[in-house]
């Protein structure tokens, strides 16, 4: 059953043009928000146009600072951001910024967990260790952004099925899921294998049976 969602209702719309680090260069319109349930400061890139009949295609994306900002090789989330613009400009639809650090944990708690992690615990385990959830995020501000857009049935840019499944529950359609790429490294080989055996994610990885 779809749980009752609030309203929320767009608060400005502006222009804005992104250049990323290898020099792809596309613009977004960005859209900020009035009403979303947590009080956060998210974001709704606007990008490309979609012109089809299909369902836009959308990706939230939890906030990285350490990935996103300066490049930290220890997750994807850096890689995934930028694959995830250019796919969205190209299909056109939407990339939800979301201000989720550390799967909702926080920026200081992320680093806590990174501690933890060099002892040996896995990037789950680290967050149970420290008394969170090994995932906290809530997407019932995509789901309010989605509506305030006008938006009910997405192409979900997603490897993660908790995503899928709380968007449905919230009364978005996922019509269809997208993969993104693979983007391992030595240095976030674990982190990944840990998506996948410990949540499912939808990863092709060597070395993961």
């Amino acid at each position: 059953m779809d749980e009752t969602l609030p309203t929320a209702t767009v608060r400005t719309r502006v222009t804005v043009p992104l250049r990323f680090p290898d020099g792809y260069v596309t613009t977004a319109r960005v859209h900020t928000f009035h009403g979303l349930v947590d009080g956060r400061e998210h974001l709704a890139f606007g990008l490309g146009e979609h012109a089809d009949a299909g369902p836009p295609l959308v990706r939230p994306h939890s906030e990285c600072l350490t990935g996103d900002v300066f490049g930290s090789q220890r997750c994807d989330c850096g890689p995934q951001l930028r694959e995830a613009v250019e796919r969205i400009a190209e299909a056109g639809g939407y990339l939800l910024y979301l201000r989720q650090e550390g799967r909702g944990i926080g920026l200081y708690a992320k680093l806590d967990a990174y501690a933890l992690q060099d002892g040996g615990l896995d990037t789950y385990e680290a967050n149970l260790a420290l008394g969170h959830g090994s995932d906290e995020r809530d997407y019932t501000v995509a789901a309010q952004m989605l509506a305030a857009l006008g938006v009910d049935r997405v192409a979900l840019l997603s490897n993660n099925p908790d995503k899928a499944a709380q968007l449905e529950r919230l009364g978005v359609t996922v019509a269809d899921r997208v993969s993104t790429g693979v983007h391992l490294s030595p240095a976030n080989a674990s982190y990944l294998a840990a998506k996948v055996t410990r949540a499912d994610h939808a990863l092709d990885l060597p070395f993961v049976p």
